[in-house]
C-alpha cells in the first residue's frame, strides 16, 4: 500500500473507532440517565438508546473492522504475522458480532420501557443488564488501542 493510501486508511480506522468508543460513551450515558433520572427522563433515555444507537454503533464498528482488514493486508503487519494484530481483530469481531446478536435484538423492549416510564407506568421488562453493553464494549475498545501502540507478544508462527 502507497503511503498516503495507508494514512488514509489509517486515519479513517482511527475516525471510525473514535466514534465508536464516543457512541459507547452516549450509551453509558443514556443508560446512566435511565437508571438514575426521574420518570420522564428516564423513559427518554431509553427511548433514545432504543431507537437511535445500533445503527451508529454497527457502522462504527464494520467501518473499523473493514479499515483494519486493509490496514492487516496493505501494510507489513499482516492479518496474522504478529499476534496482537490476530487479536485485535478477533476482538473486533466478537465486539462487532455482540452488536447483531445481543444488543440490537433487544432494543424494542429497551424502546417500549421507555414509553412505559414516561407514560407513568410501571415498566413490565428489566432493563438492568443494559450497563454491561458500554463497559465491556469500552474495555475491549481501550484493550485494543492498548495493543496498537505497545505490539506485543511478537510474531505468529506463520
Amino acid at each position: 500500500m502507497r503511503p498516503a493510501l495507508r494514512k488514509g486508511v489509517l486515519v479513517l480506522h482511527l475516525l471510525s473507532v473514535g466514534g465508536w468508543i464516543g457512541i459507547d460513551v452516549l450509551v453509558g450515558a443514556l443508560v446512566l440517565a435511565g437508571t438514575l433520572g426521574d420518570p420522564a427522563t428516564a423513559g427518554l433515555a431509553y427511548r433514545a438508546l432504543g431507537s437511535f444507537v445500533v445503527v451508529p454503533m454497527l457502522t462504527a464498528a464494520l467501518a473499523s473492522l473493514a479499515t483494519g482488514l486493509l490496514l492487516g493486508l496493505g501494510t507489513k503487519w499482516g492479518l496474522a504475522r504478529y499476534w496482537w494484530v490476530l487479536v485485535k481483530l478477533g476482538l473486533t469481531l466478537v465486539l462487532t458480532v455482540l452488536i447483531v446478536v445481543a444488543l440490537r435484538p433487544g432494543m424494542p423492549e429497551v424502546v417500549l420501557h421507555g414509553e412505559q416510564l414516561a407514560a407513568g407506568l410501571v415498566p413490565e421488562g428489566d432493563v438492568s443488564e443494559l450497563v454491561f453493553p458500554p463497559i465491556v464494549s469500552l474495555v475491549v475498545l481501550s484493550l485494543a488501542t492498548v495493543l496498537s501502540v505497545y505490539k506485543p507478544w511478537g510474531r505468529t508462527r506463520r
